[in-house]
Protein backbone atom coordinates (compact mmCIF):
# COMPACT_ATOMS: atom_id res chain seq x y z
CA UNK A 1 0.00 0.00 0.00
CA UNK A 2 1.16 3.49 -0.78
CA UNK A 3 0.69 6.30 1.72
CA UNK A 4 -0.42 9.55 0.11
CA UNK A 5 -0.03 13.13 1.25
CA UNK A 6 -3.37 14.40 2.42
CA UNK A 7 -4.66 17.20 4.63
CA UNK A 8 -7.06 15.68 7.15
CA UNK A 9 -10.10 17.74 8.04
CA UNK A 10 -9.71 19.59 11.33
CA UNK A 11 -12.70 17.90 12.95
CA UNK A 12 -11.26 14.45 12.22
CA UNK A 13 -7.57 15.05 13.03
CA UNK A 14 -7.89 13.22 16.39
CA UNK A 15 -9.09 10.07 14.61
CA UNK A 16 -7.18 9.73 11.30
CA UNK A 17 -3.53 8.69 11.16
CA UNK A 18 -2.98 8.54 7.38
CA UNK A 19 -4.49 7.75 3.96
CA UNK A 20 -3.24 4.81 1.83
CA UNK A 21 -4.12 3.67 -1.68
CA UNK A 22 -3.34 0.83 -4.06
CA UNK A 23 -4.60 -0.18 -7.51
CA UNK A 24 -3.90 -2.49 -10.41
CA UNK A 25 -5.30 -2.53 -13.96
CA UNK A 26 -3.97 -6.01 -14.84
CA UNK A 27 -6.89 -8.25 -15.82
CA UNK A 28 -5.00 -11.50 -15.17
CA UNK A 29 -3.27 -10.54 -11.94
CA UNK A 30 -3.55 -12.30 -8.58
CA UNK A 31 -2.83 -9.91 -5.72
CA UNK A 32 -2.17 -10.96 -2.13
CA UNK A 33 -1.46 -8.22 0.40
CA UNK A 34 -0.09 -9.40 3.79
CA UNK A 35 -1.50 -7.55 6.79
CA UNK A 36 0.61 -7.61 9.94
CA UNK A 37 -0.26 -6.23 13.34
CA UNK A 38 0.38 -2.48 13.42
CA UNK A 39 -1.90 -1.20 16.20
CA UNK A 40 -4.21 0.73 13.86
CA UNK A 41 -7.75 -0.08 12.70
CA UNK A 42 -9.09 1.50 9.51
CA UNK A 43 -11.86 2.05 6.98
CA UNK A 44 -11.44 0.57 3.50
CA UNK A 45 -13.41 1.28 0.33
CA UNK A 46 -12.58 -1.20 -2.40
CA UNK A 47 -13.62 -1.77 -5.99
CA UNK A 48 -12.73 -5.02 -7.73
CA UNK A 49 -14.32 -7.26 -10.34
CA UNK A 50 -13.89 -10.45 -8.34
CA UNK A 51 -14.07 -9.09 -4.80
CA UNK A 52 -11.58 -9.03 -1.95
CA UNK A 53 -11.22 -11.94 0.46
CA UNK A 54 -9.75 -11.98 3.95
CA UNK A 55 -7.42 -14.99 4.26
CA UNK A 56 -7.13 -17.50 5.85
CA UNK A 57 -10.81 -17.06 6.83
CA UNK A 58 -11.79 -16.89 3.13
CA UNK A 59 -14.29 -14.20 4.10
CA UNK A 60 -15.57 -12.07 1.21
CA UNK A 61 -15.33 -8.42 2.17
CA UNK A 62 -17.84 -5.67 1.67
CA UNK A 63 -17.07 -2.74 -0.61
CA UNK A 64 -17.01 -0.52 2.47
CA UNK A 65 -15.86 -1.91 5.80
CA UNK A 66 -14.07 -1.14 9.04
CA UNK A 67 -11.30 -3.51 10.13
CA UNK A 68 -10.10 -3.90 13.69
CA UNK A 69 -6.78 -4.72 15.29
CA UNK A 70 -4.73 -7.39 13.52
CA UNK A 71 -3.08 -9.88 15.88
CA UNK A 72 -2.58 -13.01 13.78
CA UNK A 73 -1.08 -12.69 10.27
CA UNK A 74 -3.81 -12.34 7.62
CA UNK A 75 -3.93 -11.11 4.04
CA UNK A 76 -6.20 -9.46 1.49
CA UNK A 77 -6.58 -11.50 -1.68
CA UNK A 78 -8.13 -10.61 -5.03
CA UNK A 79 -7.91 -11.49 -8.72
CA UNK A 80 -8.02 -9.08 -11.64
CA UNK A 81 -8.11 -5.27 -11.59
CA UNK A 82 -8.82 -3.42 -8.36
CA UNK A 83 -8.39 -0.19 -6.48
CA UNK A 84 -8.91 0.79 -2.90
CA UNK A 85 -8.45 3.60 -0.43
CA UNK A 86 -7.73 3.02 3.26
CA UNK A 87 -8.27 5.62 5.94
CA UNK A 88 -6.01 4.40 8.73
CA UNK A 89 -7.41 5.34 12.13
CA UNK A 90 -5.83 5.88 15.51
CA UNK A 91 -6.14 2.83 17.82
CA UNK A 92 -9.14 4.12 19.78
CA UNK A 93 -11.17 5.38 16.79
CA UNK A 94 -13.28 2.29 16.03
CA UNK A 95 -14.91 2.61 19.46
CA UNK A 96 -16.12 6.12 18.61
CA UNK A 97 -17.27 5.12 15.11
CA UNK A 98 -19.32 2.04 15.96
CA UNK A 99 -19.81 2.16 19.70
CA UNK A 100 -18.97 -1.54 19.96
CA UNK A 101 -16.38 -3.42 21.96
CA UNK A 102 -13.28 -3.09 19.71
CA UNK A 103 -12.10 -6.50 20.91
CA UNK A 104 -14.92 -8.00 18.81
CA UNK A 105 -13.22 -6.57 15.70
CA UNK A 106 -9.79 -8.08 16.40
CA UNK A 107 -8.64 -10.03 13.33
CA UNK A 108 -11.95 -9.27 11.64
CA UNK A 109 -13.90 -6.70 9.62
CA UNK A 110 -17.29 -5.06 10.09
CA UNK A 111 -19.47 -4.50 7.03
CA UNK A 112 -20.48 -0.85 7.29
CA UNK A 113 -23.32 -1.47 4.81
CA UNK A 114 -25.06 -3.46 7.55
CA UNK A 115 -25.69 -0.30 9.56
CA UNK A 116 -29.26 0.94 9.40
CA UNK A 117 -29.24 4.03 11.62
CA UNK A 118 -27.49 6.07 8.90
CA UNK A 119 -27.62 5.93 5.09
CA UNK A 120 -24.35 4.07 4.44
CA UNK A 121 -25.68 2.89 1.06
CA UNK A 122 -25.87 6.55 0.01
CA UNK A 123 -22.21 7.00 0.95
CA UNK A 124 -21.30 3.84 -1.01
CA UNK A 125 -23.03 5.12 -4.16
CA UNK A 126 -21.32 8.48 -3.78
CA UNK A 127 -17.93 6.74 -3.48
CA UNK A 128 -18.57 4.68 -6.63
CA UNK A 129 -19.43 7.78 -8.64
CA UNK A 130 -16.65 9.95 -7.19
CA UNK A 131 -14.14 11.28 -9.71
CA UNK A 132 -10.92 11.25 -7.69
CA UNK A 133 -9.22 10.38 -4.40
CA UNK A 134 -9.94 13.79 -2.89
CA UNK A 135 -13.69 13.26 -3.33
CA UNK A 136 -13.49 9.74 -1.91
CA UNK A 137 -11.65 10.88 1.21
CA UNK A 138 -14.16 13.69 1.70
CA UNK A 139 -17.07 11.23 1.43
CA UNK A 140 -15.45 8.80 3.91
CA UNK A 141 -14.78 11.75 6.23
CA UNK A 142 -18.47 12.73 6.10
CA UNK A 143 -19.39 9.12 6.91
CA UNK A 144 -16.99 9.05 9.85
CA UNK A 145 -18.35 12.29 11.25
CA UNK A 146 -21.92 11.01 11.03
CA UNK A 147 -20.95 7.79 12.80
CA UNK A 148 -19.09 9.64 15.56
CA UNK A 149 -21.99 12.04 16.06
CA UNK A 150 -24.60 9.28 16.17
CA UNK A 151 -22.67 7.15 18.68
CA UNK A 152 -21.71 10.01 21.03
CA UNK A 153 -19.05 8.01 22.86
CA UNK A 154 -17.43 9.87 25.76
CA UNK A 155 -13.74 10.48 25.13
CA UNK A 156 -11.00 9.27 27.47
CA UNK A 157 -8.08 11.64 27.03
CA UNK A 158 -5.84 9.55 29.29
CA UNK A 159 -6.03 6.56 26.94
CA UNK A 160 -5.21 8.78 23.97
CA UNK A 161 -2.29 10.20 25.94
CA UNK A 162 -1.10 6.69 26.83
CA UNK A 163 -1.21 5.64 23.17
CA UNK A 164 0.80 8.73 22.24
CA UNK A 165 3.45 7.91 24.87
CA UNK A 166 3.76 4.30 23.70
CA UNK A 167 4.06 5.41 20.06
CA UNK A 168 6.71 8.01 20.92
CA UNK A 169 8.80 5.29 22.55
CA UNK A 170 8.27 2.80 19.69
CA UNK A 171 6.70 0.42 22.20
CA UNK A 172 9.94 0.34 24.20
CA UNK A 173 8.51 1.58 27.48
CA UNK A 174 7.26 -0.28 30.52
CA UNK A 175 3.55 0.15 31.23
CA UNK A 176 4.49 1.11 34.80
CA UNK A 177 6.32 4.15 33.38
CA UNK A 178 3.26 5.09 31.32
CA UNK A 179 1.10 4.89 34.47
CA UNK A 180 3.46 7.24 36.30
CA UNK A 181 2.76 9.91 33.69
CA UNK A 182 -1.03 9.47 33.79
CA UNK A 183 -1.71 9.36 37.55
CA UNK A 184 -4.18 6.50 37.24
CA UNK A 185 -4.37 3.10 38.92
CA UNK A 186 -3.17 0.08 36.95
CA UNK A 187 -6.53 -1.68 37.20
CA UNK A 188 -8.51 1.31 35.89
CA UNK A 189 -5.97 1.93 33.14
CA UNK A 190 -5.98 -1.71 31.96
CA UNK A 191 -9.78 -1.82 31.89
CA UNK A 192 -10.22 1.50 30.07
CA UNK A 193 -7.46 0.74 27.56
CA UNK A 194 -9.08 -2.58 26.66
CA UNK A 195 -12.46 -0.85 26.32
CA UNK A 196 -11.09 1.81 23.98
CA UNK A 197 -8.56 -0.18 21.94
CA UNK A 198 -9.48 -3.87 22.19
CA UNK A 199 -5.98 -4.77 23.38
CA UNK A 200 -4.16 -4.63 26.69
CA UNK A 201 -1.54 -1.85 26.99
CA UNK A 202 1.18 -4.53 26.99
CA UNK A 203 -0.19 -6.13 23.79
CA UNK A 204 -0.34 -2.75 22.09
CA UNK A 205 3.22 -1.82 23.12
CA UNK A 206 4.50 -5.19 21.86
CA UNK A 207 2.82 -4.64 18.47
CA UNK A 208 4.36 -1.17 18.14
CA UNK A 209 7.77 -2.61 19.06
CA UNK A 210 7.32 -5.32 16.41
CA UNK A 211 6.40 -2.69 13.82
CA UNK A 212 9.58 -0.79 14.69
CA UNK A 213 11.64 -3.92 13.95
CA UNK A 214 9.71 -4.53 10.71
CA UNK A 215 10.42 -0.98 9.56
CA UNK A 216 14.12 -1.42 10.30
CA UNK A 217 14.21 -4.65 8.27
CA UNK A 218 12.49 -2.94 5.34
CA UNK A 219 14.46 0.30 5.35
CA UNK A 220 17.92 -0.29 6.81
CA UNK A 221 20.96 -2.37 5.96
CA UNK A 222 22.15 -4.39 8.95
CA UNK A 223 25.15 -6.70 9.06
CA UNK A 224 23.37 -9.07 11.45
CA UNK A 225 19.69 -9.61 12.26
CA UNK A 226 20.44 -9.57 15.97
CA UNK A 227 21.25 -5.86 15.59
CA UNK A 228 17.70 -5.22 14.34
CA UNK A 229 16.26 -6.91 17.41
CA UNK A 230 18.53 -5.10 19.84
CA UNK A 231 17.91 -1.71 18.18
CA UNK A 232 14.17 -2.40 18.46
CA UNK A 233 14.43 -3.00 22.19
CA UNK A 234 14.28 -6.81 22.33
CA UNK A 235 16.33 -8.34 25.13
CA UNK A 236 17.86 -11.08 22.96
CA UNK A 237 17.67 -12.69 19.52
CA UNK A 238 15.29 -15.51 20.54
CA UNK A 239 12.80 -12.99 21.95
CA UNK A 240 12.98 -10.97 18.73
CA UNK A 241 12.51 -14.04 16.50
CA UNK A 242 9.63 -15.36 18.62
CA UNK A 243 7.75 -12.05 18.53
CA UNK A 244 8.40 -11.51 14.83
CA UNK A 245 7.15 -15.00 13.96
CA UNK A 246 4.04 -14.51 16.10
CA UNK A 247 2.94 -11.49 14.06
CA UNK A 248 4.10 -12.53 10.59
CA UNK A 249 4.16 -16.33 10.63
CA UNK A 250 7.78 -16.08 9.42
CA UNK A 251 11.22 -15.78 10.95
CA UNK A 252 13.01 -12.44 10.33
CA UNK A 253 15.58 -14.17 8.10
CA UNK A 254 12.88 -15.82 5.97
CA UNK A 255 10.96 -12.53 5.72
CA UNK A 256 14.12 -10.70 4.63
CA UNK A 257 14.91 -13.38 2.04
CA UNK A 258 11.38 -13.20 0.59
CA UNK A 259 11.52 -9.41 0.51
CA UNK A 260 14.80 -9.33 -1.40
CA UNK A 261 13.65 -11.89 -3.99
CA UNK A 262 10.47 -9.99 -4.94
Amino acid sequence: MKEVEFIVRKDLEPFINCIMVQESAASTSHTNIPLYADGYPGIMFQQSENGFYLLPKEKKLSELFLYGQTLDPVSLDTKGPFKFVVVQLYPFASKYLLGVDPKELNDDCFDLLQLDHIDVEGFRKALIHSKNLEEQVEIISDLMLELITSNQESKDDRIQQAISIILQHNGQIKIKEVLEQLYVTERTFERNFMTQVGLTPKQFAKIIQFQCSLHKLNETNYDRLIEVGLDSGFSDQSHFIRTFKKYTGQTPSYYLKEMTTH
